[in-house]
């Protein structure tokens, strides 16, 4: 085995960094335009003032970035870098104006953080006081955080010349702006559409503009901020809740899927693995809840099937929306949403966890593991998925990457421990914030110690950038040593 050669490791150029990031400057203040005219709108113009300093600053830094040139090419710890500090930056930006709807800093960063990775846990309680600027503007930048992470994941795939089932040409001689351009417009079509149907039904069966708007901003997202202390519990319809959710669902399909369906493709839509596994998940966890809902409490029949049906679309979509308070339901039951939320949604969605597609790339690998036990020593039997064998190297990341996310939530899990949190609700809460799920077992709360709140926030960080990108730009030679020149 050969050692790699020490000049093959480029720290990032900080030109680049200040280049790729300054452009996402200019598209977060053109998108902090909108809570601002909502903050005007509603008369809260000490938030809209606010919101106009924020603008300020980030076209200031827009402007400082706009003689850099743009580089050819991107190295992957570079893009990797500008994903994570894009998510830690942009939070850090909005928990100013958070803090004109009378929350604290500590409480309006843990808020932004989970808007901006679309998680939807929260720490704010009494939403009917609360400005309805607080309550759009939270679910507008759970919109906008689910958009970003998917066209920010198409950057980061052609930036490093990774290759997947839908994205597969380099970088070749152009920009990395230019090559993504044609793969983010399309994504915002998608994702626009899909907003832009799930607004008019669900305003269209709940009667309520207001509540279709901050509730379909939040599903297509699956972030899950609701304008209800009791989330979707303080909705009568069964029929608004499960239009919600319906579309929490939809996001949490990859998004080149529809691209496919609508390119008259549509029978190899329906024979993707992620989308049949996501109905096999919500179908097999839907019929454990309801078993422990029958079997556990004093819940009639259509009652259990309901709750149980809507939480676990809610889980495995990670939206996070819930119709009961989880701090009353048994323990099977919180089981059987933790793995639910750590498994998630498809690659290339809105959705957090693991993602069905790795997890479907691990029960493979077990697959071919016991096949290989009955066959002889010379037989050749790659692992395949799809029809398509799995590289090396595809195997790697898939196996690291899940062994990141259980090494995460053991970690936090005994910070929460430690505090003498009730073992089984504090593997929840870690598992809902990493998963970037939302759902909440009662723990998160304003009176929580401050340190457990920051583990959520890391938590709910690491699982948005999956972990590796937030590695990267803690990693010190990701700062210190060898640039390649522009």
């Amino acid at each position: 085995m050969t050692a790699a050669s020490p000049g093959l490791s480029y720290a990032v150029r900080l030109p680049v960094l200040a280049k790729y990031l300054g452009m996402l400057a200019v598209m977060l203040a053109l998108l902090t335009l909108v809570p601002l005219g909502a903050a005007v709108a509603f008369q809260d113009y000490g938030i809209a003032l606010r919101y106009l300093a924020v603008i300020a600053v980030l076209l200031t830094a827009w402007a400082a970035s706009r003689s850099i040139p743009e580089p050819r090419r991107i190295q992957t710890n570079e893009a990797l870098t500008i994903v994570a500090l894009a998510f830690v930056l942009s939070p850090l930006l909005m928990t100013f104006p958070m803090m004109g709807s009378g929350l604290s800093f500590e409480n309006a960063l843990f808020e932004a953080i989970s808007a901006v990775t679309t998680t939807g846990l929260s720490v704010t309680t009494g939403l009917a006081d609360k400005p309805e600027t607080f309550l759009f503007a939270r679910s507008w930048m759970q919109w906008y955080g689910g958009l970003g992470i998917v066209v920010l994941s198409i950057a980061i795939l052609m930036g490093s010349q990774v290759s997947s089932r839908s994205l597969r040409a380099p970088l070749g001689g152009e920009t990395l702006a230019t090559t993504t351009r044609a793969h983010a417009r399309q994504a915002l079509i998608i994702y626009s559409a899909l907003t832009v149907t799930g607004i008019a039904v669900v305003w269209l069966v709940s009667g309520s503009g207001v509540v279709a708007i901050n509730h379909v901003l939040a599903a297509v997202s699956t972030g899950g901020f609701s304008s209800f202390d009791d989330s979707l519990a303080g909705l009568d319809s069964w029929y608004s809740r499960f239009a919600i959710i319906a579309i929490s669902l939809c996001g949490a399909l990859p998004l080149t899927l529809y691209a496919i369906t609508f390119s008259k493709r549509w029978r190899d839509a329906i024979r993707d693995e992620e989308l049949l596994a996501l109905v096999a998940a919500v179908g097999l966890v839907t019929l454990l809840l309801f078993l422990s809902f029958r079997l556990g409490s004093d819940m009639g029949l259509q009652d259990a099937a309901g709750h149980a049906l809507f939480l676990a679309m809610s889980a495995q979509s990670t939206a996070g929306f819930t119709t009961l308070d989880l701090a009353s339901i048994d323990d099977g039951a919180k089981l059987s949403l933790m793995v639910s939320m750590l498994i998630g949604g498809g690659v290339g969605s809105t959705a957090g966890g693991i993602k069905l597609l790795r997890l479907l790339i691990l029960l493979r690998l077990i697959q071919v593991l016991l096949r290989r036990t009955t066959m002889p020593p010379h037989a050749v039997h790659p692992a395949k998925l799809g029809g398509k064998v799995l590289e090396d190297a595809t195997i790697q990341r898939v196996l690291i990457l899940i062994l990141l996310y259980i090494g995460v939530v053991l970690i936090s899990w005994f910070a929460f421990l430690a505090y003498g949190y009730a073992p089984m609700d504090a593997l929840f809460e870690v598992v809902s914030a990493t998963a970037t799920a939302g759902l909440s077992a009662g723990i998160t709360t304003a009176d929580m110690p401050l340190l457990l709140k920051l583990v959520l926030c890391l938590d709910m960080l690491l699982g948005r950038v999956e972990i590796v990108a937030l590695l990267v730009v803690l990693y010190l030679p990701n700062w210190v040593g060898t640039r390649k020149e522009s």
